[in-house]
């Protein structure tokens, strides 16, 4: 277990823009940094980065908290796992006590996967530098290639000796257990219970994850046998999912940030290839067809992908309508096409680096007028292929979200497939009107716009309430809306002294608590948030937001970072730009808490009056009728009070 002392020091470091920076590319917008949320599918940015508060935020699912919370979640770390990779990050040493055996061996499993992989790694590429079958067959396979010894390095490059166990007996001379090596498909064992290693004989070409670590290996055979698969790629594990892994990304994350384009190759040897010629924003599929989730991956650092595609036109047609879920996905895709029997690496081989360069510059272009142009020469004049060609085309477009692009690409179409615009408009409203007829009618999908259902229960941010009204028809959402707004005010200026009153050795947070000594929570965890603000003001102590963004209970965390975060905010440039001075709520704090205050009184008495008359309506009981009668009346006055203060209060 991690101590106390190393947990502090390792927090207080931890930046969360470098952190969450790591993962997803962040601008700045006001105060807080932007980007696409790396938790859940989204084109539009809602995903909060606030440097100040140390916390991060997305308003579209809901997800919060600070760099070791999306360490966690992001990399499905456990806590002790999450603090030592934010260790590692900073250089910082962490100080450990002793913990038991059974809880070690829980909390190791996943990163003995990592050690068993990173070992084998170390062991392949010792064997390609330092062992004379190495260096006679792989290195020397490479250099043959052109590769330099520094490009090699770079991707820790390895190569698996011919023998049957070489990699087995090795790790297990070492102390590595059989069953991690056998999870990360790194020997295979057979129905006789004999095992031998899975990439023997072959040159390896490490995977990394998102943050270097090995989760995974490539293993190119370089014999000519064709009986022999050309490629062997690690099986999936707890540590590696081929579909959501992209080789060279580690590599590629920061040139893929700075120069706000993603180059995308087939193999293994052309991301290394392309990286050796000095562009260095290039990645891989690692041997699967592109998924969606990878396309994420690259979405979370640009818009702009490029398709390096070799010269196989049968290839190039067969993989077209994959693409188009890089469109769907809200992205702009080009392709660049190299000559006839030249992928990449070949073309750098013969051609050169500077020729490539300018062949990219040259030879980039726009998916969509690519693809019109590849498929209306396959048709040539065959008006029956040209009519489905043109479907297939507005079939693309019609996955662009963005309408104002999808219009542009119409037009452009329109001329190249020498087709009226009014058309191909016509056509393209019908697919997606088809396309949101089947997403209506899908399974589980039970609201109708302007119906009597109510929508899914994930259309709500912070859940479904139990009862979506009251009995007076009043939305219960309201009374939530209100002690959120205390809970928030009491979070953020709690630690401010009341200035308004004679009195002014008074925190506002004391105040607020004092002033709702007759309310009760009915959320659960803004309750758990107020109860325990209350325990530390009885105790002497005045809470900082601090306290509650990185509480141990996740309830209080979420909720406090829900609170103290907020999807708008506008830039100092816009304004200085305008020569507007816009008054800050602490500016007027008076009105700020006792509005919150009362506002949320107000409701409750509300709430009481309306459980006032429904036990009248059904109170035989003469007597009985006179006192709720009397207590109505009472509330009706407070209810009447309350509306005139909060009258005066944001009057003033």
């Amino acid at each position: 277990m991690i101590k106390k002392e190393s947990v502090e020091r390792i927090l207080e470091t931890a930046r969360i823009e470098e952190v969450v920076g790591d993962f997803v590319h962040l601008r700045k917008r006001g105060t807080s940094m932007i980007g696409l949320c790396p938790f859940h599918g989204e084109k539009t940015p809602s995903f909060h980065v606030s440097p100040a508060k140390g916390i991060y935020k997305c308003f579209g699912c809901g997800e919060g908290g600070d760099s070791l919370q999306f360490i966690m979640s992001h990399e499905k770390y456990s806590y002790p796992e999450a603090l030592r990779y934010l260790a590692q990050k900073y250089n910082i040493e962490v100080e450990e006590t002793e913990v038991s055996d059974e809880y070690k061996a829980e909390a190791d499993k996943r990163e003995s996967l990592y050690i068993t992989s990173t070992f084998a790694a170390k062991f392949f590429e010792n064997n390609l530098w330092n062992t004379d079958e190495g260096r006679s067959i792989g290195l020397s396979y490479f250099k043959e290639r052109g590769f330099r010894e520094d490009t090699l390095k770079k991707f820790e490059i390895g190569y698996s000796p011919e023998e049957w166990t070489a990699l087995h007996d090795a790790a297990i001379a070492e102390g590595h257990k059989p069953e991690f090596l056998e999870e990360t498909g790194l020997v295979i064992k057979n129905d006789k219970g004999s095992v031998y290693d899975r990439f023997r004989t072959r040159v390896i070409f490490p995977i990394h994850n998102f943050t270097g670590r090995i989760i995974g290996f490539g293993g190119r055979t370089l014999k000519s046998d064709k009986k022999i698969p050309k490629y062997v790629n690690s099986p999936e594990s707890e540590i590696y999912h081929k579909s959501k892994v992209l080789y060279g990304l580690y590599h590629a994350k920061k040139a893929i940030r700075d120069r706000d384009n993603c180059f995308l190759v087939e193999g293994y040897a052309d991301v290394m290839a392309v990286h050796q010629a000095g562009v260095e924003n290039v990645v891989a599929s690692s041997g699967t067809s592109l998924t969606t989730e990878q396309i994420k991956l690259i979405g979370r650092f640009t818009k702009n992908v490029t398709i390096l595609y070799d010269g196989d036109a049968a290839g190039i047609k067969a993989s077209l309508r994959g693409l188009d879920m890089i469109l769907e996905e809200g992205m702009n895709v080009k392709v660049v096409l190299f000559p006839d029997g030249h992928d990449p690496d070949s073309y750098i081989q013969q051609h050169g680096a500077s020729e490539f360069k300018t062949h990219i510059e040259l030879k980039t272009k726009d998916f969509i007028f690519y693809k019109t142009e590849i498929l209306l020469q396959d048709a040539g004049n065959d008006p029956i292929k040209k009519a489905g060609i043109i479907r297939d085309i507005i079939e693309s477009i019609a996955k662009i979200p963005d309408a104002i692009k999808a219009s542009v690409y119409l037009r452009e179409c329109s001329g190249l497939l020498q087709m009226e615009e009014q058309i191909l408009i016509a056509e393209l409203n019908k697919i997606r009107l088809s396309k949101s007829k089947k997403e209506n009618n899908a399974p589980g999908n039970n609201f109708q716009p302007g119906g009597g259902n109510f929508p899914p229960p994930d259309f709500y941010q912070d859940g479904p309430p139990p009862d979506l009204f009251d009995d007076d028809r009043k939305p219960v959402q309201e009374d939530l809306s209100q002690e959120k707004e205390i809970i928030r005010v009491l979070l953020n200026y709690g630690h401010l002294l009341v200035t308004w009153d004679e009195i002014t050795d008074t925190y506002i947070g004391p105040y607020i608590v004092s002033n709702l000594s007759d309310v009760s929570f009915n959320e659960p965890s803004l309750k758990k948030i107020f109860e325990y603000y209350k325990s530390q003001v009885e105790s002497g102590n005045l809470p900082l937001e601090k306290d509650f963004l990185k509480h141990s209970d996740r309830d209080i965390s979420a909720m406090a970072i829900s609170l103290l975060t907020s999807p708008y905010s506008l830039s100092e440039n816009w304004y200085n730009m305008h020569n507007i001075t816009v008054k800050e709520e602490s500016d007027h704090m008076r009105s700020t808490v006792m509005s919150s205050i009362f506002h949320l009184k107000k409701k409750k008495v509300v709430a009481l009056m309306a459980d006032k008359q429904r036990q009248m309506q059904v109170e035989k009981n003469e007597d009985n009728l006179m006192i709720l009668m009397k207590e109505y009346l009472d509330l009706k006055g407070i209810e009447k009070y309350i509306s005139n203060f909060l009258g005066t209060v944001i009057s003033k």
